[in-house]
């Protein structure tokens, strides 16, 4: 690095984690991890590796991997387990701090190209922003978590016992993306791009959560989501189909949705289940949904739905498959209609 880019790292983590002055080996004297153990809890995070002799720790990376170890003894958890939450923390968390940075992005740069300051004045007013940024952000963080903690707690109540990480869950798993995105992103600006996936994301955090599901993750054209509940689940695929095809500044989504068993593992769901769903969206027609038959035999006896049985697919890495097309019951169904369903349901 420069001096200059030294001269601000050193200044910003003296306002957010304490003067850089510790190396690997000095942490884990400190902390009573070992540092091979330390080392891979760092990795995990996903800070790069470091040099043994290398000083780049505060006494607060100290206190933290006490304050782990002495919890891991009163509990006698497995280490593993440790690891496994560091790294869904880590990810999701530098999302956060990168989304955060980037709103003081332009702050920043005028600062670092400021041909008036000094470097250690360029530094300090860095810093400062770094400040900001905590002070704002920590209590919202906090509170945000709180609120997901409770929501996490409900779920797993509601879903008759739940699953803790790195068990099998059942439940229903949902796939929502948007139509030849990647010809679309290319005849746009990038500032219409991006509000064409924020314009996405609003749409799924608006229609996912409001049903009782989760929003697993999202890949920028693609929502990954879940419910424990067949019924809520339907509902909540085709408003997502039905919102993404209203909205003018967006292409149609199509959706493919499965029920069974799947692996919950650091935040994240995986399974044959997991990839029937991906494998059904990528099939799905513009605008619709596209279903597995054991998710349509759980909807076969509500009255809200239709479900039209497509000819036997062959789905890479699954094999055949029959697959139904979810849609609304129409509100104008006929009496004679109604009365050949009900005779074919019995």
């Amino acid at each position: 690095m420069t001096q200059r880019a030294d001269r601000v790292l050193e200044t910003a983590s003296a306002a957010i984690l304490g003067k850089l002055e510790l190396s690997g080996a000095e942490v884990s004297a400190l902390s009573g991890i070992p540092v091979e153990h330390a080392r891979r809890l760092w990795q995990a995070l996903g800070f790069p590796s470091v040099s043994a002799d290398e000083r780049v720790f505060t006494r607060k990376d100290a206190d933290v991997l006490r304050f782990i170890s002495r919890l891991f003894q009163d509990r006698k958890s497995d280490p593993e387990v440790l690891l496994q939450m560091a790294r869904a923390t880590g990810q999701s968390l530098a999302r956060i701090a990168t989304m955060h940075v980037s709103s003081i992005a332009g702050e920043i740069t005028d600062a670092a190209r400021s041909v008036d300051l000094s470097d250690s004045e360029i530094a300090d007013v860095i810093a400062t922003l770094a400040e900001s940024l905590v002070e704002s952000h920590v209590p919202f963080l906090e509170y945000v978590w709180r609120r997901h903690l409770l929501a996490a707690i409900s779920q797993t109540v509601i879903g008759a016992g739940g699953s803790s990480d790195g068990d099998l869950e059942s439940g229903a798993i949902g796939f929502a993306d948007l139509v030849d995105f990647t010809s679309v992103s290319q005849q746009i600006s990038e500032n219409e791009l991006a509000q064409m996936v924020d314009r996405f994301e609003i749409i799924a955090y608006q229609e996912i959560p409001d049903r009782g599901g989760r929003v697993i993750k999202m890949l920028g054209d693609e929502v990954m989501f879940s419910n424990s509940d067949p019924r809520a689940m339907a509902e909540t695929a085709l408003a997502l189909a039905e919102a993404c095809k209203a909205d003018d500044l967006l292409p149609d989504a199509r959706v493919g949705v499965a029920l069974g068993p799947m692996l919950a593992w650091e935040g994240d769901l995986y399974g044959k289940t997991v990839n029937l769903a991906s494998r059904l969206v990528g099939i799905a027609h513009p605008g619709t949904v596209l279903v597995s038959d054991e998710f349509g035999r759980r909807l076969d006896t509500d009255d809200s739905f239709t479900l039209r049985e497509m000819h036997e697919v062959k789905l890479k890495g699954i094999g055949k498959t029959r697959a139904l097309v979810l849609r609304r019951r129409s509100a104008e169904e006929s009496p004679k209609e109604r009365k050949i369903r009900e005779k074919q349901r019995t």
